[in-house]
């Protein structure tokens, strides 16, 4: 049977065993990963997986069980269990399906979530790609002296949801990523390390191996003889990869799960200025060909555009349908979900949209101040919005990246942080299902030495 075969059948085995409401959903991938380090295969991995996850809500009592053991007897039990679970489970008046009117319609997927080639690319030639990317790497200085390895993982197959509600649907899914890190020699000893990488759905969005190993070599290269620097407040520039960062931390304060438990520092911000006007971001599950493209979300509900911030002002959360009425909202098409786990609302492709100055102009201006190469740490947190990392990256001095900078600290509120965009790039860069342009802050604490 096909994925979406097994969808079906289970939703009727689940009702056959008492179930007032179900769903289903499936996952079945090949994938694969190849490993290359100093120019031999380290590790070689491919693996087929086909698995299941039965959702069972029995007067807002939900149980959720899964397996990977497909055969009617298992399936027939699997049903049986999850229904006998969700009687003892504790009452939830919020649970529940998604209204039919927000489920997806079928048809009309365009979004180029499949791409053929990736089922015929060989071993050998994952092995080809990794070599050079690698090979690429050592290449361009002879500083360049050790690896971590570099890796091609690819992931080709299906994914199918039904309810019963009477929603079924799948759409077939690939992915492919190449990623490589690479150590320099400075001159005090010190090792200095970075990676690149590139992460699409399809081979020709993919960078060419060998760029992704130039890249990673010249940002080892640039952090070699980084200094410490005094303590002060200067604007910080972030460049595109930075940026990405943000938007994540920005992401744990915008879903109506950390709404509903009070764990955001966004409450009854909604209609108000969070940002910057050259500010707006959206998640997207439309964009296509990239990473978080869906045509319906974790729970068959049809994917849609939503904006987070719209010219500075903070226009909405992401919902799935119960956070969506836990809070009085209406589900925003957010859900996220794992054959193992309920649905929660999470970004699809998250998007700051780009301005237009040219990234080089952005630097330009700025007299005296960072530029943002590497955050570390878990230093935020999304119920204040309190921000504290350790960075590294760049002094700016007159416009120009005068010298590599590491071992420092940039502070502030992700709010405050927000407000003080004043420079937008036009350099929107991808990085799976987040994108984000060059960015700078006016004013950040910079704390050195």
């Amino acid at each position: 049977m096909t994925p979406i075969d097994y969808a079906r059948h289970m939703v009727e085995l689940a009702r056959r065993a008492g179930a007032e409401q179900c769903d289903v959903y499936v996952r079945a991938y090949d994938e694969s990963e190849v490993t290359v380090r100093l120019g031999e295969t380290e590790k070689l991995v491919e693996a087929g997986s086909k698995s299941l996850g039965l959702r069972v809500i029995n007067g807002g009592r939900t149980a959720v069980c899964s397996t990977a053991d497909l055969r009617e007897e298992s399936l027939a039990r699997l049903a049986k269990e999850t229904v006998e679970l969700a009687l003892i489970s504790a009452p939830d008046e919020y649970a529940g399906l998604p209204s039919a009117d927000d489920l997806a319609r079928p048809g009309g997927d365009s979004l180029q979530l499949y791409d053929e080639r990736l089922g015929s690319l060989t071993t050998d030639e994952k092995v080809r790609m990794a070599k050079a990317c690698e090979a690429a790497a050592f290449g361009v200085d002879a500083r360049i002296t050790n690896s971590e390895g570099a890796t091609v993982s690819t992931r080709s197959g299906e994914v199918a949801l039904a309810n019963s509600l009477g929603f079924a649907a799948s759409y077939p899914a690939t992915a492919i990523a190449l990623m490589v890190e690479v150590m320099a020699d400075d001159a005090d000893g010190k090792k200095r390390n970075d990676y690149w990488f590139s992460s699409e759905r399809s081979m020709h969005r993919l960078l060419a191996p060998e760029e992704v190993g130039r890249i990673a070599a010249k940002r080892a290269l640039a952090q070699l003889g980084a200094a410490k620097v005094p303590t002060r407040q200067v604007p910080v520039v972030f460049e595109p990869m930075m940026a990405v960062r943000l938007l994540g931390d920005l992401a744990a304060c915008a879903t109506g799960g950390a709404l509903y438990r009070g764990a955001t520092f966004l409450a009854g911000r909604t209609g108000t200025a969070l940002a910057a006007p050259l500010v707006t971001i959206v998640d997207d599950p439309l964009e296509p060909g990239r990473g978080g493209s869906r045509p319906f979300d974790g729970e068959g509900v049809a994917s849609r555009r939503t904006a987070l911030v719209e010219d500075g002002i903070f226009k909405a959360f992401l919902f799935d349908s119960y956070t969506a009425r836990r809070m009085g909202s209406r589900t925003t098409g957010a859900a996220a979900r794992g054959v193992e786990s309920l649905p929660s609302p999470a970004p699809s492709n998250l998007i700051l949209q780009p301005g237009s100055t040219p990234p080089d102009e952005i630097v330009g201006s700025v007299k005296d101040g960072f530029f943002v190469t590497a955050v570390m740490g878990q230093g935020f947190n999304p119920s204040t919005g309190d921000f504290s990392r350790g960075a590294a990256g760049f002094w700016i001095q007159d416009g120009k990246l005068a010298f590599p900078v590491s071992e420092v600290n940039i502070s502030g509120r992700l709010g405050d942080m927000l407000a003080g965009v004043d420079a937008v790039g036009d350099d929107l860069t991808w990085f799976g299902g987040m994108a984000a342009p060059t960015v700078r802050v006016g004013q950040m604490m910079v704390s050195g030495l």
